[in-house]
């Protein structure tokens, strides 16, 4: 939710950089460099442009099934979200463009 000195935008477009740069992100202390940058890409980007993330992240040769500290799959997580089917639609896509 955003504050009330930063109104919230919901239709900015994202180009390639700024979707890119998600790959750069480190995680925390002992947990997949991989799964890191799929969570915080799903839970940052819209559908579409995560479907493009999921793109360069296969590209640079990232890891999809990584999993968490408790062995679960960013795939896994999405299932269980009411609005994951078009997130969980993009990753089955990849085999088919």
């Amino acid at each position: 939710m955003a504050g009330p000195t930063q109104p919230q935008v919901t239709d900015e477009i994202w180009n390639d950089d700024r979707v890119k740069s998600f790959l750069a992100m480190e995680p925390y202390g002992n947990e997949s460099a991989d799964y890191h940058v799929l969570l915080k890409a799903y839970r940052g980007m819209r559908a579409e442009d995560f479907a493009r993330f999921l793109i360069f992240f296969t590209e640079s040769g990232r890891y999809l099934d990584a999993t968490d500290s408790s062995g679960r799959t960013i795939w896994q997580i999405i299932e269980t979200h009411r609005h994951g089917t078009p997130f969980l639609e993009a990753r089955n896509n990849l085999g088919t463009k």
